[in-house]
């Protein structure tokens, strides 16, 4: 399995996700400012990892501290929360790793400094561990959904890569393959960052997973031809209503699935659930450097002072989901209802490795 990220006793080891798929290298933060570049970078991405990369970081940076008392901890701890959740806003895992932390902060203080800094380093391993289970249960849930055979087109990576291990989207098809299903899988290359390109393909290739890569603007021919017969992907933040953030260009496919009468699915673990969040119209949405949509691979292919936009997510309105996935179960429409009564369930890891 893919190794996303790992804490090592020189500080939180990634592999850098901008050298794939030529490069397979991997960097060691040690401060955790250099884990916040890495975030904002994108040498790690993908929801579920951000959110365990930013519980690595603070546990570091605490961990690293020479405050005296608890108290002097308390404000650099602060300062350390604040520049992880600057990183990447639509990734509401983010923020559910660092309220965890904060929570384990607390727990710990009156027993002092030094336990202060066990239980974070010990939180944030945990939080590790949980990731992988949560996606296999994911997997093991949304198998059930696949088609028996046949293409499954999925959209940027919400695979290992994207996680600690596993995959959310991937996840599930990676289980209906071992359940014994022919799935095809096309992957979108994710225009302008190219995640389906470069990390997609490369990860299911590894894995002997059967994979055609296609433009975005292909899907629509794709699916008019039969080649699909359902559509997969992750999310960043998933509100109360059901309304997906997921990366730009998800809606238009879930836009084209609908018409073509094929289901779009989204895994995603339930810490990507914000059901404080009551639809998508409130998820930010990161915006990012007009030079990843003029140049490609260093080399500019825009005019000089064209006007650029590049949002980094769009949002789907659950109008065109038929169900999302979770470690908890799935959830169907009205999702305002089935989110609501897995919001009480208990996660069903049974079966997962260790």
């Amino acid at each position: 399995m893919i190794r996303t990220l790992e804490w090592t006793s020189q500080g939180v080891r990634f592999i850098d996700q901008t050298r794939l798929p030529m490069e397979e290298v991997f960097v060691t933060c040690g401060t955790y400012q250099e884990v916040a570049t890495a975030i904002r970078d994108m040498i790690v991405r993908g929801a579920p990892a951000i959110g365990v990369a930013a519980a690595m970081g603070i546990a570091l940076g605490v961990k690293h501290s020479s405050a005296p008392d608890i108290a002097t901890l308390r404000t650099e701890f602060g300062q350390i929360c604040r520049t992880m959740g600057e990183t990447r806003p639509t990734a509401v895992n983010l923020f559910w790793a660092i309220r965890r932390m904060q929570q384990t902060f607390e727990v710990a203080a009156p027993q002092g400094v030094h336990q202060v800094k066990i239980n974070l380093v010990e939180e944030a391993q945990k939080m590790l561990v949980e990731d992988i289970a949560a996606n296999e249960a994911m997997g093991r849930h949304g198998a059930t959904l696949m088609p028996a055979s046949g293409g499954v087109l999925t959209h940027c990576n919400a695979g290992a890569l994207a996680t600690c291990g596993y995959g959310t989207a991937l996840g599930v098809i990676r289980s209906a393959i071992s359940s014994g299903k022919k799935l095809h899988v096309f992957a979108d290359e994710t225009r302008p960052f190219l995640q389906g390109s470069r990390l997609t393909a490369w990860e299911l290739m590894k894995d002997g997973i059967q994979t055609t890569l296609i433009a975005d603007n292909m899907a629509g021919a794709m699916m008019r031809q039969g080649k699909i017969k359902a559509v997969i992907v992750g999310a960043d933040r998933i509100a109360a209503n059901g309304d997906v953030a997921n990366k730009i260009g998800t809606y238009s496919v879930a836009v084209l699935a609908k018409e073509h009468g094929i289901p779009f699915y989204v895994a995603a673990p339930w810490s990507t659930v914000d059901m404080n969040m009551p639809d998508g119209e409130g998820i930010p949405i990161e915006q990012r450097s007009a030079r990843e949509v003029t140049h490609h691979a260093g080399k500019q292919v825009a005019p000089d002072g064209v006007l650029v936009e590049n949002p980094a997510f769009d949002v789907t309105p659950n109008k065109y989901v038929a169900a999302i996935v979770t470690e908890r179960g799935i959830a169907k429409s009205p999702f305002a209802d089935s989110l609501r009564e897995l919001a009480q369930a208990v996660p069903d890891l049974a079966g997962t490795r260790r």
